[in-house]
């Protein structure tokens, strides 16, 4: 953005200079002649007379100060500017500042003398006022030179002699993640050695800063490249500090380490990048007075298949060091391409050439080999055809997707770079754009790269918003080849695709964009809404999502009026908070303003064009953002008004302590089901029967038929691994448990206690996959490893397996819809010596398991036991059914077990967490003659052994 402010006034004020500033002049001065000067001003200061008449051409910059505040990626930055006129005439000073392309300025103040002018953001005028042409001052425009995601901002004011003039600029930002980083940048160049020059950043991220990191400073030809090269060194007096959750880098370099940097003042770009600590869940949702925020970075995803086109320009501009960075960027690309992946690729100028026609390839060596070669011998030659490239790359893909068996959740795509505007075929950028839309229907995302000043860039944004995709420009005289190689970087890996986030449509309204068709990795998804219901104490999320072969359903509710760990009141560098600035709120109108700017971009619609650029300048005005709708025009605030203040406006940090919350969790498909609904069909889903292993560990065994349970104990040794079922031939199941040991109870009569610490599901039909599952966490591994947390509800399909998560309490997972197991999660806050975190294992459902299952459960889950009672002259008696409660006092009662019979006693024992009471008959000794065998035939050699039978040793 860049503002001119033409104003004069004439006070008669002097202002004093500090040695800093002295030095500062003196070293700019001097370096000039010679730059070995810097190693004497640090041991002399010259005298004013010396140079003061030398340097009365402009103004001089006496102090630059840059503060900022960054909270849950929302960014609030200050930057002030003291500039001095000693000579003795008005001079103009101008204050200009580089600020990222995607921020909002908020206000802009300025003082000289005793005068205070502020920055009023009012809606745009349309240009038909004849007057405009008499006006001195200038209103803000956004820069047509605007270089890659930076705009500019300016003011020129005229300072009257020996008087000094202040400027205070604030904007505002969030910040995106990339390449698994937020970077906050700031632009230091003053243009000019300055005497007081600060940076002071605070971070406050209530998820846990991690990997904070601040590469040295960088220059304009640098700028996009995330990577430094040589030396990784902060800049000279940088200061970096942090907690778990708060972050504080100062940056305040002397006037000769600013020399040491740049004699012209121009030092670069001050960078801090960070990231936050997450896990797989519903995201990071914060919640403060009525309105919310939701972060949404799911890791630990395999990587989904890609088909990708490459529609390169190879006309005759590209000619030089565009086209050779342009190949060796994408020589190290295809390098990266994985197995899975297929492509091909395409070179346009007034011709287009398609390396493969009529099909993509998959990524083997040989074809790597003949792309590189193809690339190689591109040469540039003709004009540029961007509508025939696009069209060809479009019917190519298309082609593709419908000829042949593609992955059903691999991600189509086309990389489209270009360094020129149209100018064969179709030239006009309306009919490119639809011809564009109309070829890809939807079905696949188009990513644009212009390179150079000739580029149509507003015609490669629009393509990409209006087909799912990003764009990026980049500057001639920028490393190509490593901006290319970046970009491929935040696209190259897609974790998700058609990812969907629900709320109840009673609970909240004004959200943001819920829909993304991919989730790449190292990326974010950011959705921000108001809440209606301002007196629930919660709010459902749900998140649904493809990956790879899994269908991915998290929910969680996160609770909305809890205190909170999250205060920041009283946090050094964040207190004495000016405003009322709810940065959640902000967070939310920099989003919809952002929304509303792309829809109206992408429409063809007068009129709609028109209600979406009312509606965001109507936002912007009311939260005093300045946009393409809204300018800064400066009022003068009155005679007696204070100047600008030098403390940084942070937002308010009033009521955080109970309102804030960062909680994570996990959904559903489209159509949110209302909680009750839900937790009804939770009760129904959770239905499992008594034969289970929990515990020390207890075994029960369920007879639905004779209407009685028995139980058994199996007291094995930790580290043992015990066989529950055996079902690997037939159904192509096993499930094993492995045990923990702890201290027995005092005067208990056992060496020690033993509990089940991982449980082990194996399948092989109908394709391979296993289920390892602790007390904190799942890992699902069908060809693709996941890792779920115990602590967050989710649910995970695949084509024959589902896993539903309840958060900290239990995992269903389901096998083909016949065979159901329930795992409980047992954990202790605070466990005595005795105990353990641990699982019980349940059966819900066995109809899938055949009649040959085995292990220590599985045998008897397709086998009749009857009841018997041994009367004084040992003759047995069979017992009814209805008469077992008869002979519970009777110690002599028998089990007739596959002609085996078994002496019982009867019992009660508690399941399900203690919640229900199993009376059942109770075989002592291990459970001897009750399981075929002994216990010890039951022992598997690792978690993942699926032998059948005694003595056999399989593996999945």
């Amino acid at each position: 953005m860049i503002l001119w402010l033409w104003l004069c006034w004439g006070f008669p004020t002097s202002a004093g200079q500090p040695d800093s500033e002295l030095m500062a002049r003196y070293l700019e001065e001097q370096l000039l002649a010679d730059y070995s000067i810097v190693e004497q001003v640090a041991r002399r200061v010259p005298r004013q007379a010396k140079f003061l008449q030398r340097l009365e051409t402009r103004p001089r910059m006496s102090e630059f100060n840059v503060r900022s505040t960054i909270i849950s990626r929302y960014a609030f930055t200050t930057v002030s500017c003291t500039m001095v006129n000693s000579g003795s005439e008005a001079r103009e000073a101008v204050f200009e500042m580089q600020i990222p392309a995607a921020a909002f300025i908020s206000n802009f103040t300025m003082s000289i003398g005793n005068k205070t002018y502020y920055g009023e953001v009012t809606g745009k005028e349309k240009k038909n006022s004849s007057d405009d042409k008499t006006r001195n001052k200038k209103p803000p425009s956004p820069t047509d030179g605007r270089e890659n995601g930076y705009e500019t901002f300016k003011a020129s004011v005229f300072i009257p002699r020996k008087m000094q003039a202040r400027f205070v600029l604030h904007y505002e930002e969030l910040l995106q993640r990339r390449l698994g980083k937020y970077e906050y940048t700031v632009s230091i160049r003053p243009q000019q050695l300055v005497g007081r020059l600060r940076v002071e950043v605070n971070i406050l991220e209530n998820s846990g800063i991690v990997s904070l990191e601040v590469p040295p400073l960088r220059n304009s030809k640098q700028k996009g490249n995330g990577k430094a090269e040589g030396d990784v060194s902060p800049p000279p007096s940088t200061v970096v500090g942090h907690t778990k959750t708060l972050a504080k880098v100062t940056f305040n370099p002397s006037v000769v380490e600013q020399t040491r940097i740049a004699r012209n003042g121009i030092l670069g770009d001050f960078i801090i990048r960070y990231d936050v600590n997450r896990e797989l869940s519903v995201g990071d949702v914060q919640i403060l007075n009525g309105y919310f925020v939701h972060y949404f970075a799911p890791t630990d995803l395999p990587p989904l298949p890609k088909n990708v086109v490459f529609v390169l320009d190879s006309s005759a501009s590209m000619v030089g060091t565009k086209l050779k960075q342009t190949k060796e960027a994408l020589f190290t690309i295809l390098q990266d391409l994985r197995p899975e992946d297929h492509f091909n690729i395409i070179g346009f100028s007034n011709r287009i050439k398609v390396w493969q026609q009529d099909r993509l390839v998959p990524v083997t060596p040989n074809n790597i080999r003949d792309a590189k070669k193809y690339i190689h011998n591109m040469s540039p030659t003709g004009g540029t055809n961007i509508n025939g490239a696009l069209q060809t790359g479009a019917k190519l893909l298309n082609d593709y997707i419908a000829q042949n068996d593609i992955d059903a959740r691999s991600v189509s795509l086309i990389i489209f770079l270009t360094d020129g505007r149209p100018t064969v075929g179709e030239t006009q950028s309306s009919k490119i754009l639809s011809n564009t839309k109309d070829a890809i229907r939807d079905k696949f995302c188009l990513f644009t790269i212009g390179i150079g000043n000739d580029v149509d860039h507003k015609l490669l944004e629009r393509m990409a918003l209006e087909n799912c995709g990003m764009t990026r420009h980049f500057q001639e005289d920028e490393d190509a080849a490593s901006h290319l190689k970046g970009f491929y970087d935040e696209i190259g890996t897609p974790l998700l695709s058609d990812i969907r986030v629900d709320y109840p449509e009673d609970d909240v309204e004004q959200v943001t964009q819920n829909f993304f068709p991919n989730y790449f990795n190292g990326s974010e998804i950011i959705i921000a809404g108001k809440l209606i219901n301002r007196t629930s104490d919660k709010l459902h999320v749900e998140v649904t999502a493809s990956n790879s072969k899994k269908y991915i359903l998290l929910k969680t509710d996160v609770a909305i009026d809890l205190p909170s760990r999250n205060d920041i009141r009283g946090v050094p560098g964040l207190e004495d908070g000016k405003g009322d600035k709810n940065y959640i709120e902000r967070a939310w109108s920099y989003l919809t303003i952002k929304e509303l700017l792309n829809s109206r971009l992408k429409s063809d619609d007068g009129q709609e064009k028109d209600r979406l650029m009312e509606k965001a300048k109507s936002m912007a005005l009311a939260y005093n953002f300045v946009t393409p709708f809204t300018v800064l025009k400066m009022r003068e605030a009155g005679l007696h008004s204070e100047p600008p203040q030098e403390e940084f406006i942070r937002p308010s940090t009033d009521g955080i302590g109970e309102k804030l919350q960062s909680l994570q969790g996990h959904k559903a498909p489209p159509g949110i089901r209302r909680e009750q609904d839900k937790q009804e069909q939770d009760k129904q889903r959770i239905k499992i029967s008594k034969t289970s292993a929990d515990g020390d560990p207890h075994f029960v065994i369920d007879f639905p038929s004779s209407k009685f349970s028995v139980c058994f104990n199996i007291d094995g040794e930790p580290g043992d691994i015990l066989r529950l079922v055996s079902d690997h031939k037939e159904s192509g199941v096993t499930v094993n448990g492995q045990l923990i040991g702890a201290p027995a109870p005092p005067n208990g009569h056992k060496k020690h206690r033993t509990y089940f610490s991982t449980i082990t599901i194996l399948s092989n039909k109908p394709e391979r996959s296993y289920l390892e599952i602790t007390p904190r966490r799942i890992i699902l591994d069908d060809g693709e490893r996941l890792v779920l947390s115990c602590g967050r509800s989710a649910v995970v399909r695949s084509r024959s397996l589902e896993v539903s998560i309840s958060a900290n309490s239990n995992v269903t997972v389901t096998i083909r819809d016949t065979i159901s197991f329930v795992i409980l999660i047992h954990r202790y806050k605070k466990p005595a010596p005795y105990q353990r975190n641990h699982l019980g294992f349940y059966i819900s459902n066995s109809k899938g398991l055949s009649s040959d299952s085995h292990g220590l459960l599985g045998q008897f889950l397709n086998h009749e036991v009857k009841l018997l009672q041994e009367s004084l002259n040992t003759s047995h008696q069979q017992v009814g059914q209805n008469h077992t409660e008869a002979l519970k006092p009777n110690p002599t009662n028998t089990l007739k077990v596959k002609g085996r019979l078994i002496p019982v006693v009867w019992k009660q024992r508690r399941i399900y967490n203690g919640q229900q009471e199993v009376e059942c008959w109770f075989a002592k000794n291990n459970a001897d003659k009750l399981i075929d065998g002994s216990y010890k035939d039951y022992l598997a050699s690792h978690p993942f052994d699926t032998g059948t039978s005694f003595g056999t040793i399989n593996s999945l």
